[in-house]
């Protein structure tokens, strides 16, 4: 009974952790209808009152939870694989008695949508199953789950759209025009300007920040009429420096550098003459398509997702590249947003990315502070953007399409420079006080020749420019985790005599889908030394919930959430969980910082599996003893051998 208040207990923290602790209700609900459906639905089937763990109702969901403290009582089916029904069935096991209950409710109450969840274990060694019931009490299985937070008012109904109707949500519907569109936009810039790779998200970038002037009566579309004498180029050209200007892009050097990156929107010939197809310039063409397809959606947008970033990995993968050669690999969006919350960014930290790149992790922290903070207070509001988001990015374009997204994002792109980080004296670095930092370092530029652009160096170079006690995180191949050259291996040591080391979390291998890395986000507290008996945590996140889908590249999955949810009640130490999944432990220089190389099995075999090997073992010997060949099995003399 101990075991059984525990498991209790255990559940209810999941469901005050999904924000449900005041919905979901023990034994009974407080909607008449539910509880009168319940007054006569006993798992005896003896018509006598049923009590449920945890009912309730959540948006137009009921949910209701049965659970067990052993996992072999999670759930009972028969011969056919079909749920076991019958009294004994329905009373033992966890997930038979969810759903008899959520039968009954679907009968008996005029509730069309139910998930009945079976729960059994404890919080290190457990089962979650849902099952969706509808108003004629049919069922479901649905994937098992590690905490409700799919079920919370915010989650349920995509919840239910993807894994119970199989159907793409609005939003995955706009993420696959949007992936259309950046395809058609790569076609037409490459058919009707003959535009490089490179300078794409140039030109894209640039008319996007011409679109901003419209609201200030400064540009229009009706401006582009092909004038040969003052052509569209040059129109634009003009409305993205005042653009530049209206959003105070200072000191003087910066703005012209920024600038002269848009110069080929009016220099290039092709794009501003008029196209015999289109009737038109080319780059009136691409304004129309983008104010009509992109400008809106961007300008609008209130979530952290680095649109021109995630243009520019589709123009890289359409003309068959990668970025690969340029050191450019660019972050997903649900990775900057969980280093967001693995950092646990709040709204007084300094955020310092030294490889900015497109800025999406300048971006990520920018609304991760502000949705921390009070519309009314635009005081702290306006210091975020202004005063505690700092970037550096090396290359001119790269820096300028980062600038242009900050701008088009919000702001917040005052602290960017365009500079090379590790030739950047980290104590001076030192002085902006910086709390936290995040990095996508340059992939693949180390070599024997020239070590310093490992990505460990700039790891090593980000911790040296931190403020005592500063959080950092990185996202690096594996490889820089096991220190593959003595260089790296010198360099984790140092770290760990500067540094502490909080954990690695091995990522999904497809995380950059389409480069072939390994990646990982390793976590430090800077400036302070790692003692000897300090533990890390080394967690295997490589199941995600995010797949490759053809045609479309990485996508997330309904399961994303809840386990992401999971990683980050592990990391806060909120729950217990098995190594196979993290791993706590002291570390050295000399180890390979990843959760394969502190694994071990804590998993106790179940007695079937126990039951299974001995039977293995005995058809083994029977068969030896067929073929003559016992003396397998006879106990060797000391020093004797066998032919």
């Amino acid at each position: 009974m101990a075991v059984e208040r525990k498991t209790d207990l255990w559940v209810y923290d999941l469901i005050k952790d999904a924000g449900l602790g005041d919905v979901l209700e023990p034994e009974k609900s407080s909607v008449k209808e539910i509880n009168n459906a319940l007054s006569s639905s006993s798992k005896r089937m003896t018509g006598n009152s049923g009590k449920p763990e945890y009912v309730g109702v959540v948006n137009d969901f009921v949910i209701v939870i049965e659970n067990k403290a052993d996992t072999t009582f999670h759930e009972l089916k028969n011969e056919n694989e079909v749920l076991d029904k019958t009294p004994v069935g329905i009373t033992n096991f966890a997930v038979n008695g969810a759903v008899w209950y959520g039968i009954n409710i679907a009968e008996k109450t005029n509730f069309k949508k139910i998930f009945g969840v079976g729960v059994s274990g404890n919080q290190k060694h457990h089962k979650i199953t849902p099952y969706f019931i509808d108003e004629r009490g049919r069922y479901i299985e649905l994937d098992e789950i590690e905490t409700f937070i799919n079920f919370s008012h915010e989650n349920i109904q995509t919840y239910y759209i993807r894994e119970v109707l199989k159907e793409d949500t609005d939003k995955e519907k706009e993420l696959a025009m949007i992936l259309k569109d950046a395809q058609d936009l790569h076609e037409a810039l490459r058919n009707f300007g003959s535009i490089g790779d490179q300078d794409k998200p140039i030109i894209v970038s640039g008319i996007l920040l011409a679109l901003s002037e419209i609201e200030f009566k400064n540009f229009s579309l009706d401006q582009l009429t092909g004038d040969r004498v003052k052509n569209d180029g040059t129109k634009i050209y003009e409305a993205i420096e005042s653009s530049l200007k209206r959003s105070q892009v200072s000191p003087t050097t910066k703005l012209d550098k920024v600038l002269n990156q848009f110069t080929i929107i009016k220099d290039n010939r092709q794009i501003n003459a008029e196209h015999k197809e289109l009737k038109k310039s080319p780059l009136k063409y691409y304004t129309e398509f983008l104010y009509n397809n992109i400008y809106v959606n961007i300008r609008y947008s209130k979530t952290s997702e680095d649109v021109l970033g995630r243009f520019y990995g589709e123009f890289m993968s359409y003309s068959g590249g990668d970025g690969q050669s340029l050191g450019i690999v660019l972050t997903p969006r649900h990775i900057t947003d969980l280093f967001c919350e693995l950092l646990n960014i709040g709204v007084d930290d300094v955020v310092f990315d030294p490889t900015c790149g497109t800025g999406g992790f300048l971006v990520a922290a920018m609304h991760y502070m502000l949705e921390q903070t009070s519309q009314e207070d635009e005081f702290k509001r306006r210091s975020i953007r202004k005063n505690q988001l700092h970037g550096i990015e090396s290359q001119s374009r790269m820096f300028t399409i980062a600038t242009t997204n900050m701008i088009l994002r919000g702001d917040g792109k005052s602290n960017l420079q365009n500079t090379d980080f590790l030739a950047t004296n980290p104590h001076k670095l030192q002085e902006e006080q910086f709390t936290v930092g995040m990095m996508n370092p340059p992939y693949s530029q180390g070599s024997k020749e020239n070590q310093s652009l490992y990505e460990i160096s700039f790891t090593e170079h980000l911790l040296d420019s931190m403020v005592e006690g500063g959080r950092v995180a990185v996202i690096v191949p594996q490889s820089s985790m096991t220190g593959k050259t003595s260089f790296e291996k010198n360099v984790k040591e140092n770290i760990l005599k500067k540094h502490t080391l909080e954990g690695v979390i091995t990522l999904n291998k497809n995380t950059f889908y389409g480069v072939g890395t390994n990646p990982c986000i390793a976590i430090f507290t800077a400036r302070i030394p790692h003692l000897k008996t300090h533990e890390a945590k080394f967690i295997n996140f490589e199941n995600d919930g995010y797949e490759v889908r053809k045609h479309i590249g990485l996508v997330e999955t309904i399961s994303a959430v809840d386990k992401r949810e999971h990683l980050l009640n592990v990391w806060n130490n909120q729950i217990e969980t098995t190594n196979d999944f993290c791993v706590e432990t002291t570390v050295e220089a000399t180890d390979e910082w990843l959760h394969s190389f502190y694994y071990f099995n804590d998993s106790i075999p179940e007695e079937s599996s126990f039951e299974e090997k001995i039977a293995d073992y005995l058809t083994f010997e029977l068969d030896m003893v067929l073929h003559n060949r016992e003396y397998l099995f006879e106990k060797k003399n000391d020093g004797e051998e066998y032919d």
